[in-house]
């Protein structure tokens, strides 16, 4: 078994997998994930190593206290991956994009596939039929869209939920979040447009914290997979098992 642990901007990911099985999935804190996974090994103490994907915010402390449980590897630009990267700069590809690539190649494989991350940003990511990663692009979240309006301005609200009605706002928050919504899934739309005009056959894969919200306001045919990034994260270490 396999303990998987995706730090991201907002919270943590914790999942047992059993070969590409997955058991079970949980949220935490950066703050008290350690004891999250300390009850997890306590119901699957046949988990016998550990995989790491972070944005940058976990201390090598939290790390080094990971090995007390089980052998830890980091997801990081010297680890091996299964798809040929044709990214222009390497060093600077998140591991959260390269952990969705995985993923992509390996239930994908042998389409043009398209991989959306709505999350704190919404992330494009595009892998070839041959099992070459092109890159793509990065856009503003949701959230982030409504944090810039409030940050940036000198009277408009900071608002945390989204109440969408109707595309027309009929207050200063509601043209907020049509604005935000509205303007991210015509983003996505016409994204997958561009890329159907050059790759006819394309699979369009949705994931990540927004996807559920997105998808039911997408007219394009998706993949919608909450878990995509943590079943990539375990294809990359059963990869690198020596």
């Amino acid at each position: 078994m396999n303990l998987i642990i995706d730090v991201g901007n907002s919270f943590v990911k914790i999942a047992v997998f059993k070969e590409d099985r997955l058991l079970v999935v949980e949220k935490s804190s950066e703050g008290t994930f350690i004891n999250k996974i300390s009850k997890l090994f306590q119901s699957y103490p046949s988990v016998k190593q550990i995989m790491v994907s972070s944005v940058g915010k976990l201390s090598h402390l939290q790390t080094k206290a990971l090995s007390v449980f089980a052998p830890v590897s980091v997801l990081g630009t010297n680890t091996k991956v299964p798809f040929k990267n044709a990214y222009a700069t390497p060093n600077t590809l998140g591991m959260d994009r390269v952990a969705l690539i995985a993923a992509a190649y390996y239930k994908y494989k042998g389409e043009n596939c398209l991989v959306i991350d709505a999350g704190s940003c919404i992330t494009y990511d595009f892998i070839d039929k041959k099992g070459v990663y092109h890159g793509g692009a990065i856009a503003p979240g949701l959230h982030m869209r409504l944090k810039a309006m409030h940050t940036f301005t000198a009277n408009l609200p900071l608002i945390d939920s989204l109440e969408f009605t109707d595309f027309i706002g009929d207050s200063t928050k509601g043209c907020m979040i049509s604005g935000a919504v509205n303007g991210s899934v015509n983003e996505i739309e016409a994204t997958i447009l561009q890329y159907q005009e050059r790759f006819k056959d394309l699979t369009v894969i949705l994931t990540g914290g927004d996807s559920h919200f997105l998808s039911k306001r997408l007219k394009s045919s998706i993949f919608a997979h909450p878990n995509f990034l943590l079943e990539g994260i375990n294809y990359i270490l059963e990869l690198n098992k020596h």
